[in-house]
């Protein structure tokens, strides 16, 4: 069963489709130059072809004797250099071995490595070899992990520590990437309070204002902070006059039509904006549109809700904005260590950890209890229409695919 079988909710992936259809018609084109130093998070704007050869030339995988085969018929062989990383040998003199350390270059002439461990020197220095030899062991080919020339990340790559290194290793010094996504994040409602003032009569904490600056930082976007907007329409309207120039304007508390809803008000005079029902739980309002020519996204505002629809939804959409292609999370499946006996009309995303191999939710599943999320390690997909018994398979996205 999905999501269109119940009038008025949207299953996840047209929603997420609708997104990144949208993304894909807004890109951030504006490229920068940068070094590696400063690179970690961004997008590559261009490809990134290797200069070199790598390693530039054969060297040794170990700790050992470099000599070439042919001459290794049984006997004893001479030692004629020594070659360490970072020096430049001399060709292998015919009839002889080079003792060689992890990394140093192989001498001119020379075909295979043995390790020190498989041989033994006699009293007069020459080296004999115990084992059976074969050609090119022990040796990295030049050329073998990428040739000069070849693309080694494409554009729209992420990067990373694992790529930054790549990048080192091939000798570049700056990247071409996407300048940063500008991001406006707007509270609203008289209820919110910012911690370290006091509460007054039925307010509340603002926890998603710091959840999700904090979430868009690791993201490597520029964040405006907006605050928090009073329940009033021409402070709103200033508040939002206010923000300068910005890539997209990501609101909590939902965007609804109500007539105290000042926000959705505010946006709609410069803009338009659709509410979308989605079948999932938590998180079923969501709202998109622009204001003034500005994409806007509305998220619930119970804290869970915003964590799953962030997540799995606003996140793709940015960085797909950037030029990333594969921007859904990597998920596994993993046995449940739970029942569900009762089918839902919406997919539930279950805040979880894994324990003993299974997957385990919290307790407490309401929307407003962001604690669960601290516990889980994970988000435990239970379709739509499904029931399941223990050992049942299920989806398991670790949150550490979805908050980096």
């Amino acid at each position: 069963m999905s999501g269109c079988d119940h009038p008025g909710l949207l299953p996840m992936e047209a929603v997420l489709e609708r997104l990144l259809a949208l993304a894909d018609a807004a890109p951030i084109e504006q490229v920068e130059q940068i070094v590696l130093a400063e690179a970690d998070g961004r997008v590559l704007a261009e490809p990134l072809i290797a200069a070199l050869d790598l390693p530039p030339w054969a060297n040794s995988a170990m700790d050992g004797y470099a000599l070439r085969l042919a001459d290794c018929s049984g006997q004893a062989l001479p030692i004629s250099q020594r070659i360490q990383a970072g020096t430049a040998p001399t060709p292998l003199e015919p009839g002889t071995c080079a003792r060689i350390f992890t990394g140093a270059p192989l001498p001119e002439g020379a075909d295979t490595v043995e390790m020190q461990e498989n041989v033994e020197l006699d009293e007069a220095g020459r080296v004999h070899f115990r084992e059976p030899l074969k050609v090119g062991q022990n040796v990295r080919a030049q050329g073998q992990e990428t040739r000069s020339g070849e693309c080694v990340l494409p554009a729209g790559t992420r990067l990373g520590p694992i790529e930054l290194g790549l990048a080192a290793s091939l000798g570049a010094a700056r990247l071409s990437v996407r300048r940063r996504l500008r991001v406006a994040v707007l509270s609203t409602g008289d209820e919110l309070v910012e911690p370290g003032q006091a509460l007054g009569p039925g307010q509340i904490y603002n926890s998603n204002r710091r959840l999700l600056i904090a979430w868009l930082q690791r993201l490597g976007c520029s964040v405006v902070d907006a605050g928090i907007l009073p329940d009033d329409l021409q402070r709103t309207r200033a508040a939002l006059g206010a923000l300068g120039e910005v890539d997209l304007i990501l609101s909590t508390g939902g965007v609804s039509v109500g007539e105290a809803d000042f926000l959705g008000i505010a946006l709609r005079e410069a803009g338009e904006l659709a509410l979308w029902k989605l079948a999932i739980k938590p998180g079923k309002p969501l709202t998109f549109g622009h204001y003034q020519g500005v994409p806007v996204i509305g998220l619930p505002g119970n804290p869970a809700s915003t964590l799953v629809t962030f997540g799995l939804l606003a996140r793709p959409y940015m960085l797909r904005r950037l030029g990333v292609q594969r921007v859904e999370p990597l998920g596994f499946a993993v046995p449940a260590g739970f029942t569900w006996a009762k089918p839902g009309m919406r997919r539930e995303y279950l805040r979880a950890r894994l324990e003993h191999g299974r997957v385990v939710p919290y307790a407490n599943q309401s929307s407003g209890v962001l604690r669960s999320a601290a516990w889980a390690e994970g988000l435990a997909e239970v379709m739509e229409g499904s029931t399941l018994a223990e050992g049942d398979m299920l989806r398991f996205i670790p949150l550490s695919e979805i908050l980096g």
